[in-house]
């Protein structure tokens, strides 16, 4: 065997994760041709295949590889552990935090309070992805994520607590005269989002004491947010954060009984890394808050 260039093992582990040389390549901020030559390097070092392709392109371990694999990746969490150590011992909390969640917790909740964590940890870096798509843990798209559902895919891999509820009332624009309450439209969900608690209470609502909804319905709570603040009607909206805004005024006196559990979701490898743990408490502790 010849001697192993560690930096191709990165790649080796970038394809396992995500199934495919192109979507390694995005992962790694290369192009496909490098992936592939580094693959190439690594399988004459070791001297056996280490992928098979299916016939619809994805790629699979072959038995060899899923050994060479779970070797690396017993490195990986080895070098976390040890830099974790390092910096433990130093009392410092080092590193880069990427946490993905929807745009309206994102840009609403975590944006808006991050600065705190910052200055109690001054080298920790923390990214925020504020996206509705499903950023993988296993892959390493992100380190946190924060989801209205628990999930159904990670298995064992991905350890998820729920952190807290997030209540909704009933919201109008102060600029609307309190007596004119019963007589503002709602702002209601598109039928993609018919599922939603929110969007079925609205819904019941709306049938039940016949009330009209504006010709506004939308597909989040983000623009559901921006259009009771603009005066298009009235909505259901989190209370925690509605709340926060001058230019909104409460409309129920905490009647409603509508909520989103609050789940936090962590790889296993990395949930003790302090870092990752420390993130982690602070997110909880919002939304302990906030129930």
């Amino acid at each position: 065997m010849q001697n192993l260039n560690w930096n191709d093992l990165r790649y080796l582990l970038a394809v396992k994760r995500a199934g495919s040389l192109s979507a390694a390549a995005r992962q790694m901020g290369v192009d496909d041709t490098t992936v592939s030559r580094r693959l190439g390097a690594l399988r004459r070092a070791l001297g056996e295949d280490l992928f098979v392709r299916r016939p619809d392109g994805a790629l699979v371990l072959t038995d060899h590889g899923a050994k060479v694999t779970s070797r690396i990746e017993a490195m990986e969490r080895e070098s976390d552990l040890l830099t974790e150590t390092f910096t433990a011992s130093a009392g410092k909390c080092i590193g880069t935090v990427r946490i993905t969640s929807v745009p309206f917790l994102i840009n609403r909740c975590l944006a808006r309070q991050v600065d705190g964590l910052l200055r109690q940890h001054p080298k920790l870096q923390v990214d925020l992805i504020p996206d509705s798509r499903d950023f993988s843990l296993t892959l390493r798209e992100a380190d946190i994520a924060l989801r209205f559902v628990r999930p159904v895919t990670g298995g064992n891999q991905v350890i998820a607590r729920r952190i807290g509820l997030l209540p909704f009332s009933v919201f109008a624009a102060k600029s609307h005269s309190p007596g004119t309450d019963l007589d503002l439209p709602w702002i209601t969900y598109d039928d993609s989002m018919a599922h939603l608690p929110q969007a079925k209470w609205l819904a019941r609502t709306l049938k039940q004491n016949g009330e009209k909804s504006t010709g506004l319905r939308v597909h989040d709570v983000e623009t559901a947010l921006e259009a009771v603040i603009a005066g298009v009607g009235k909505s259901l909206l989190p209370t925690p954060i509605a709340d926060r805004i001058p230019t909104l005024r409460r409309l129920d006196a905490g009647t409603i009984d509508v909520s989103r559990e609050v789940w936090l979701l962590s790889h296993r490898n990395q949930h003790s890394l302090r870092r990752i743990s420390e993130v982690s408490k602070w997110i909880a502790a919002l939304f302990e808050d906030s129930g």
